[in-house]
């Protein structure tokens, strides 16, 4: 009879000891956090044509390994990459052409195939040989949300522009319309960076901005659309 206790005592114990083989369900993957750009700033005048990018490391809820792809181009639609790279390190140095307006957005990709969407585009210019005039920044619209559908009557035509050059004076030439592009000049010289337009019913609407600077330069913008019913 004691044996027997002992026994029972004894396979008590190694079934409280013994492991658990069931598995825990698996951890879905997620993707990289979005990089935060450092340099070049936004808006920053390079001193040289080769320039030193730098961006924050993304952090990955699965402790993925992560690379990078940068863009750079000279358009801010990124329509055209100028340059193209991808890797581990969250820098990179690059030579690009002189006295040229860029923007560059940045996102992670992990090793399971999940990347984060673009980072915020940052812009800047390089400085050419000599003392010369650099363009305006290509406008960024502000409102009405591209591609948005309106149920008024008027509209307020927003938009944003810089220009690296900080004492230069910037005016705009607003075109608007049904036409695209449109062709309809209906602001000269417009010192504002908004503009109210009259509106009808069920028409789809494309407009641009033109920067210029009072030395000359100026840039033009892609062309935005909106809808009203």
């Amino acid at each position: 009879m004691k044996n027997f206790i002992y026994l029972s005592i004894i396979s008590l114990l190694f079934t409280a000891c013994g492991s658990d083989d069931s598995d825990p369900t698996p951890k879905a993957n997620v993707a990289p956090t979005i990089p935060a750009l450092v340099s070049p700033a936004d808006n920053k005048l390079c001193v040289d044509n080769s320039v030193s990018f730098k961006w924050d490391k993304a952090t990955d809820a699965n402790n993925d390994a992560i690379t990078y792809q940068i863009q750079i181009s000279k358009d801010n639609t990124f329509a055209q990459i100028d340059k193209n790279f991808e890797g581990a390190d969250n820098s990179i140095s690059l030579v690009l052409d002189k006295n040229t307006a860029y923007y560059w957005r940045i996102k992670a990709n992990d090793n399971k195939g999940l990347a984060s969407a673009y980072s915020t585009i940052y812009k800047f210019y390089t400085a050419g040989n000599a003392e010369i005039n650099h363009l305006p920044f290509a406008p960024s619209l502000l409102h009405p949300i591209l591609s948005s559908t309106l149920s008024t009557a008027t509209a307020s035509l927003k938009w944003e522009a810089t220009d690296v050059d900080a004492t230069d004076v910037l005016a705009y030439d607003v075109y608007f319309g049904t036409a695209n592009p449109p062709t309809q000049k209906i602001a000269k010289n417009k010192t504002a960076n908004a503009l109210d337009v009259t509106l009808e019913p069920a028409k789809e609407y494309f407009w641009r901005v033109i920067v210029k600077d009072n030395k000359g330069g100026e840039t033009v913008g892609q062309v935005w659309k909106f809808k009203t019913n």
